[in-house]
Formats: structure tokens, C-alpha cells, sequence
């Protein structure tokens, strides 16, 4: 099954976390339109703004790769269920159409599906930009 593999890639990052000031590890998996799939892991910083999410690495990975559609996201963290912060709910917006999947993964057997209007609501995009 497909959230089978996605959780074992963000369980594998999520590992690889560098979070020596929150000890918070959290790993993430993207699959994106061409269903190629991008793992990704929190990488912190003493100043604390240079800190990136998880969320923001795969999707960086993602783009630099060359797509700008995530099929599907998967979000493991520390705690039972991790959701992503205000900054990566607005990027993963950025990158996710209607039919985009945001997981939000306890372990393989027990996930929550969302779409980014559930975690987003009346979030900013670029219709919102008057150029």
C-alpha cells in the first residue's frame, strides 16, 4: 500500500532529524504528481528563523527536482499525530491543488486524510497578489 511505503520514507527521515534544541524529530514524505517521492526531515539552528520543517525540505526537494504538484504529503512526527505549522500549511498550499492529500500519520495503520482547505481555510495565494 501506498502510506505504507510514504510512512516508512518519513519514518526513515524523521530519524535523520537534526533537532538538538526542540529534541521534536518529525519526518515527511512527498509524492508528487508523476509519483516520484521526496523524504524530508526538520533541520533546526540555534537563531531559530534559519530552522526548516520537514514539510518545507521534501517540498524544496520536490521543486529543485522540477514538479510543483504534490500528489499526496505525509507528516510523522514525536507526538501521537503532527500536524504542520502555519509556515508549511501556506507552502504546501502553494504547491497542492484540489485533489492534493495531506496525511497526517501515527504510525502506517493509523493515519488522518486532509485537504488543504480543511488545514488552510481561506489561505493567500497568488489570486491574492494584484500585480
Amino acid at each position: 500500500m501506498e502510506i505504507k511505503k510514504m510512512y516508512e520514507i518519513a519514518h526513515e527521515y524523521q530519524q535523520r532529524s537534526y533537532s538538538p534544541y526542540s529534541k521534536y524529530k518529525v519526518g515527511c514524505c512527498v509524492k508528487d504528481s508523476n509519483g516520484k517521492f521526496y523524504g524530508g526531515c526538520n533541520i533546526e539552528n540555534a537563531s531559530y528563523s534559519p530552522t526548516i520543517c520537514a514539510e518545507r525540505t521534501a517540498i524544496s526537494k520536490m521543486v529543485s527536482e522540477g514538479n510543483q504538484l504534490i500528489d499526496t504529503i505525509l507528516i510523522t512526527g514525536d507526538s501521537e499525530f503532527t500536524y504542520p505549522c502555519g509556515v508549511c500549511r501556506q507552502v504546501i498550499s502553494e504547491f497542492s491543488d484540489e485533489n492534493t492529500k495531506i496525511i497526517i500519520a501515527k504510525n502506517e495503520n493509523e493515519y488522518r486524510e486532509y485537504k488543504i482547505k480543511d488545514l488552510l481555510p481561506h489561505g493567500f495565494n497568488g489570486d491574492d497578489i494584484d500585480v
